[in-house]
């Protein structure tokens, strides 16, 4: 006769070992590595015996299980009858137990995370852009860690490095300045990495939205409805898409035969929008209309109560709700996070193609204050 069997947990069968081998069934093959569990169905042994999280040893000792079974279980895969899996989660469910996800990613040569930089969280824009990233990075089974530079350059390089010392895969990055040789190490390491919203270094993955197109409609716009004077309230001229809105508002004018004035022109920070408008539309000879160059600046314009033309690139919360509504250049930063994100999991997953520039077009939105005459 032949010896005793072994399960493949490790341990006697004796009581089954008189059962011919050749005559027993799958089901006792399947449940081989079930073991004798004097505690089975009191966790007290475990949890006194145990500090921290529960582990997979917890749980096959709880389900009177081999190790072998439970990691079978947890992951799916084959060998276990559906009585020894319904066993080995109530255990898991009692004990609480969850897969360290980072220990099983690393095995697989990565951290199943990656980083993205912003410029402001608190921006409507962003926070779209950043959810849509989320939801990417979730269904590729990645987290995301993500923080804003606040338009600091210094800030930007400081977050992309710690992200870097982290071990994040990639790097989803709206670039504050245009120095980016600080990241050549980490390229060469091995990260991928995607500039989104504004370019980076030229031999990187760029999305953005078409910044120029969509302002030279916008003006064009209400040109179209009469308006000559049209006064341009934008960001920081030094930041990529400021001036390419500017020059969208420059080609606008151009094409219509009429002059660039910069006494209708102001540029810089959102606070100041307002203030600067205020005193274009004190002059001599003030504007009838006036393009703004984000969503901030929109609605520091329409804070001034002053009744004119206007149209906003990028879209806002209630925008339509208001008399008249506003009229906007809509920017899908949805559409860009989630190409963003596409594009650098394509990356990862081992596309070594060239360097791609993707350029998302806008709308125009047509609802009211921009149609109002001159």
């Amino acid at each position: 006769m032949p010896s005793p069997a072994r399960g493949t947990g490790g341990r006697d069968a004796d009581h089954i070992s008189a059962m011919p081998v050749a005559r027993r069934s799958l089901a006792h093959y399947l449940d081989d590595n079930v073991v004798n569990a004097p505690n089975l169905g009191d966790d007290r042994a475990v949890t006194e015996s145990s500090r921290g999280r529960p582990t997979m040893k917890d749980v096959a000792s709880a389900a009177g299980v081999a190790l072998k079974t439970v990691s079978r279980v947890v992951n799916g895969e084959p060998g276990v009858t559906l009585a020894t899996a319904e066993r080995v989660t109530t255990a898991i469910e009692r004990l609480g137990y969850r897969r360290n996800e980072s220990a099983r990613v690393l095995r697989q040569g990565r951290t199943a995370s990656i980083g993205l930089v912003i410029e402001d969280v608190a921006d409507p824009f962003y926070a779209g852009l950043s959810r849509a990233v989320e939801d990417v990075a979730l269904r590729h089974g990645s987290l995301v860690l993500s923080g804003s530079s606040g338009e600091d350059p210094r800030r930007e390089r400081e977050l992309v490095l710690t992200f870097c010392s982290r071990g994040v895969d990639g790097l989803i990055i709206v670039p504050a300045g245009t120095d980016h040789d600080y990241l050549r190490p980490e390229l060469d390491a091995g990260i991928a990495a995607v500039f989104a919203d504004r370019p980076g270094g030229p031999d990187a993955d760029t999305v953005l939205c078409d910044n120029a197109g969509g302002a030279y409609a916008g003006v064009s716009h209400l040109i179209r409805h009469g308006h000559r004077r049209v006064a341009f309230v934008g960001d920081s001229a030094s930041i990529f898409t400021s001036g390419e809105r500017l020059r969208g508002y420059r080609r606008a004018l151009g094409e219509a035969g009429l002059p660039f004035d910069t006494s209708l022109v102001a540029t810089g920070p959102a606070r100041q929008a307002g203030l600067a408008l205020i005193r274009m539309l004190s002059g001599d000879d003030p504007p009838t209309a006036v393009f703004t160059g984000n969503g901030r600046i929109t609605v520091a314009a329409l804070r001034t109560g002053r009744r004119l033309a206007l149209v906003g690139f990028d879209d806002f919360e209630l925008a339509d709700l208001l008399d008249p509504g506003v009229t906007v250049v809509a920017q899908d930063p949805v559409r860009l996070g989630a190409t963003a994100a596409e594009l650098l999991f394509r990356r990862l997953s081992g596309d070594l193609g060239s360097p791609e520039r993707i350029e998302l077009p806008t709308r125009l939105i047509p609802r009211g204050s921009g149609e109002l005459p001159p």
